[in-house]
């Protein structure tokens, strides 16, 4: 039978008491846990401070005489502070790797009732971590019976798939925090999705800066104002939520806008400005469209994020603000940098978490759900409610899902052609005559946008490209796009392979990219040659 050895702190309050008969009508949780008659302890490993000698000894007397079976072992712990947290976990993290512990033959508890707030939770921390192998023990007073001095105990398991009930609702917590990050959408497409997922865990576990990226009105900047809305709810910002369109900042504003300026700095500086970093301080700074600062921006951009600290224009004495930082952009960065224009060490430090938003023409499926969305939002903005009849919400999905819909604008296409048909709607009725009068509109702008970037256009001729299976044209044409914006063939193969590297002992990528170029006549420097040219 294994034996069940608990480990616990004496009760410098709890645990003392009168000597007399007086104390046995008085609950001490270390005592009556060894009164319970469904728990056999074994052995009680009693931590005590060097203050509380006479106590600890006072208390393994009184378990002889109700559990004689137990064998009490007294460790005085000194503390120069007792509600230090770095000095408890340390001490208690030092006793746990010198513990002889033997889970093969024993079983262990330990008791987080007694000690201080400090010492309990530093006892969760190394149970937790498996410092301390165990489960963790409460022991709970009477309810109701004075003469009950030996209370209850209940033991809780860390493993909380164990806890059905609490499982479940940390898997809501997370749904709703997802779908929050979706306003509410019932989104369809799985990538996308998955990518909401991996930004909920992201948003609520890290404070490093985001790197959103993807094209033009596919939802950066919303997505950006719901991930602070999300922190925020969570109590992890109190600060505001500062965007920034880098695009329209250049040259000498650029620098004042974001980093301030003390007053007579330059001609019409009448002020001192305190600039969008400090208006962020506490808070999240959205630098939309990142890829167009310029290199000396970029430069104090890094150290603020990485220091806090940055110096506005003209002044002698730094600035500090403490704010996360999410990037967006529509350009390549990592082409960026090989084409000098982006700073190597800042792509760096924004690229620990990347996402891409795909395209609207790459989520045809979401086109529904977000019909209704736009719906909902124009009947907020405007106070009328516009719906469609059922052939005409038919008739319109059958055009915005068709492969030649190009939505070249992505989401923002999409919310003006709602609101368009929801204005000229009859009666708040959207009807075929009005989808059909906007499908007329949006082929006529789209009639002169360009289509999908398709580079294999560019390298193959029609007889190669006819000859090539829709579904490896789709990949060959990512690996050029992928070559195009890597600075060797090493690079391009470490991003192309970066899966199936992880499962072989040795790998050439570049030797296996340049064989894959070479099955379809392509060659690296070709395609760099085009780049440049281009």
């Amino acid at each position: 039978m294994r034996s069940l050895v608990v480990l616990g702190f004496v009760g410098s309050t709890l645990d003392a008491s009168k000597l007399g008969p007086s104390r046995w009508g008085k609950w001490r949780p270390t005592v009556g846990m060894c009164m319970q008659e469904d728990l056999r302890i074994d052995r009680l490993e009693l931590i005590h401070g060097s203050a509380h000698d006479g106590l600890a000894s006072y208390v393994r007397a009184d378990i002889a005489r109700v559990s004689p079976e137990t064998d009490v072992r007294l460790h005085e712990m000194s503390l120069t502070n007792p509600w230090d947290f770095e000095e408890v976990y340390g001490k208690l993290l030092d006793f746990a790797r010198a513990y002889p512990f033997d889970p093969e033959a024993e079983d262990y508890l330990i008791h987080i009732t007694t000690g201080t707030h400090v010492a309990q939770i530093c006892l969760f921390l190394l149970t937790e971590a498996r410092y301390l192998p165990g489960r963790l023990l409460q022991t709970h007073p009477p309810k109701g019976k004075h003469d009950d001095c030996a209370g209850n105990w209940s033991a809780i398991d860390l493993d909380l798939s164990r806890y059905d009930s609490i499982a479940t609702r940390f898997e809501q917590a997370a749904v709703e925090a997802s779908s929050f990050l979706k306003s509410g959408i019932e989104t369809r497409n799985a990538v996308f999705n998955r990518m909401i997922d991996e930004i909920e865990q992201v948003s609520v576990r890290s404070r490093a800066p985001l790197l959103l990226m993807g094209p033009t009105g596919a939802g950066k900047s919303q997505l950006a104002r719901r991930i602070f809305d999300l922190k925020r709810s969570k109590h992890q910002v109190s600060g505001e939520f500062v965007e920034v369109n880098c695009a329209t900042l250049r040259g000498d504003s650029a620098m004042s806008a974001l980093f301030g300026h003390k007053k007579g700095a330059f001609t019409g500086a009448a002020t001192d400005r305190p600039g969008l970093l400090r208006a962020a301080n506490k808070g999240v700074l959205f630098l939309d469209e990142i890829g167009e600062l310029g290199l000396d921006e970029q430069a104090m951009i890094l150290r603020a994020i990485e220091e806090k600290r940055f110096l506005p224009v003209g002044a002698d004495k730094e600035s500090s603000s403490d704010f996360q930082l999410i990037a967006g952009t529509n350009r390549d960065l990592g082409a960026a940098v090989a084409a000098g224009s982006f700073r190597d060490d800042l792509f760096a430090r924004l690229n620990l978490w990347t996402f891409e938003l795909p395209a609207l023409r790459d989520r045809l499926e979401d086109i529904e759900p977000n019909l209704d969305y736009e719906l909902d939002r124009f009947a907020e903005r405007e106070g009328n409610r516009v719906s469609f009849n059922k052939e005409a919400r038919r008739t319109f999905l059958d055009f915005a899902t068709a492969p030649d819909a190009l939505w070249t604008g992505n989401f923002r296409d999409l919310a003006a052609s709602v609101t368009r048909m929801a204005t000229f709607a009859p009666a708040g009725r959207i009807d075929v005559a009005t989808v059909e009068a906007e499908k007329l509109r949006l082929r006529r702008f789209w009639s002169g946008q360009k289509g999908p970037e398709d580079p294999l256009g560019e390298l193959l001729d029609a007889s190669t490209l006819a000859a090539i299976d829709p579904i490896e044209r789709v990949q060959l044409a990512e690996v050029v796009r992928t070559c195009r914006r890597s600075r060797s063939l090493s690079e391009a193969g470490r991003q192309l392979y970066s899966a199936s590297r992880a499962r072989r002992t040795s790998s050439n990528d570049a030797d296996r990219l340049r064989k894959y170029l070479q099955r379809h006549g392509l060659e690296w420097s070709a395609l760099h040659a085009e780049t440049s040219s281009s």
